[in-house]
């Protein structure tokens, strides 16, 4: 719960690519900018050409991932170096989009390679232990131009692995629950009454397991954080396979519950929108984008329950023999940008910045920051926003939730 403390402090203040990695449905947008760079003035100097870079972008996560980088960042990357490529591909939702971008620079490590086709790309926290354990990632924010606005903890130990070095957060996201108020009008303020509702209302709460997106993810550990009270165990280490013995009989009394299953973090939106459920857990920056875009009821609400939900970052990363390193250092330094980070991330997307959050707020808006907290305040992030367990017991949770 430490990572939302300069939040709070903030607003007090105020390619050839992936082959071998797309599952079916994923897309690769390849984009090209043929303005010109403008003349001088003087008839006499000599025009300095403009770099133009080749980029090879590799995103997990769900298709809000993918059009962050299509709609927003490649256009700004292309106005500073007109006539670059970029390339977009979307491996997937959760943690699996990560695996399979783990899987393409290990198997293009393994054969050999000195050249590889994924320049840079944007994983979960729960790849970081494989691919930094597997030497697949560079070292750069140290090179980076915002190096010194990188000061969560978790751009320095993600899920019990020492990170630093290695990545800059892109955003930090929350999940919480969406409800539909006309339906819930007694809302349950922890876990214990949300289970009494879902009995007195099945099939009316609704997620998606842990497939297809980490908003079910989220909600299943949740669960198991409160039902064990192994929160600090969990999330802080050390690995102790004791604690695993009490997941079987949790996982049994969670699915046991009558609930409606989706297929995926889109797909809890969707329900819910069309009145099929009347609660799911959801990720906060989603639920809002929907609002925004005309896709989602603007009376619905969410809130975080006790004692709470995991929230985490999605990181910015470059692979160590990326192909084209000088322009993954260039596409990764405006990402990481003040002036992105506030109107892109805050400003479109209503993430909590990845970087220092006293150098972003104050370029956001009053109204913007009103609807950032407008269900989700900073007080209830810093009360109640949970991290994910460690690599070791994560991966297991994952496998307990799929056995029992």
């Amino acid at each position: 719960m430490r990572k939302v403390t300069n939040l709070l402090c903030a607003l007090t203040l105020t390619m050839t690519v992936l082959s071998g990695c797309g599952s079916s449905g994923n897309t690769e947008t390849s984009v090209s900018n043929k303005a010109t760079a403008p003349a001088t003035t003087d008839a006499t100097a000599k025009v300095v050409p403009t770099k133009k870079y080749e980029l090879n972008l590799a995103t997990a996560g769900d298709t809000n991932m993918t059009d962050l980088q299509e709609k927003y960042i490649v256009g700004e990357f292309q106005g500073k170096f007109p006539d670059s490529k970029v390339r977009v591909v979307n491996t997937g939702a959760g943690d699996a989009g990560s695996q399979k971008i783990f899987e393409k620079l290990k198997a293009q490590k393994d054969a050999g390679k000195t050249e590889w086709d994924i320049d840079l790309a944007i994983v979960h926290q729960s790849a970081m232990k494989q691919l930094i354990d597997n030497d697949l990632l560079e070292q750069w924010t140290e090179q980076s131009a915002n190096k010194q606005y990188v000061v969560s903890d978790d751009s320095k130990n993600s899920l019990g692995t020492n990170v630093e070095g290695y990545v800059i957060p892109l955003f930090h996201s929350q999940v919480a629950l969406a409800y539909n108020p006309e339906k819930v009008t007694d809302f349950p303020q922890n876990f214990e009454a949300l289970v009494t509702w879902m009995k007195a209302n099945p099939n009316r709460f609704g997620y998606n397991g842990i497939q297809n997106g980490a908003s079910g993810v989220a909600f299943a550990t949740a669960y198991t954080y409160w039902k064990t009270g192994d929160y600090k165990a969990l999330s802080e280490g050390p690995y102790d396979a004791a604690l695993e013995q009490k997941w079987p009989a949790v996982m049994k009394e969670l699915k046991s519950l009558p609930v409606t299953y989706t297929n995926g973090n889109n797909g809890t939106l969707d329900m819910l929108n069309r009145g099929e459920i009347d609660m799911g857990p959801v990720w906060v920056d989603m639920f809002n984008s929907w609002v925004n875009e005309g896709r989602m009821n603007p009376k619905y609400s969410m809130k975080l329950i006790e004692p709470g939900i995991p929230g985490q970052p999605m990181y910015i990363v470059i692979p160590k023999n990326a192909k084209n390193k000088e322009a993954a250092m260039q596409y990764a330094d405006l990402l990481s940008s003040p002036e992105i980070q506030a109107n892109i991330i805050v400003g479109q997307y209503s993430w909590n910045p990845g970087i220092d959050a006293g150098v972003v707020f104050p370029m956001v808006s009053d109204e913007v920051k009103a609807k950032l907290y407008k269900d989700i305040t900073a007080e209830d992030l810093s009360k109640r926003s949970q991290s994910f367990p460690i690599s070791e017991f994560f991966g297991n949770l994952k496998s307990a939730y799929e056995k029992n």
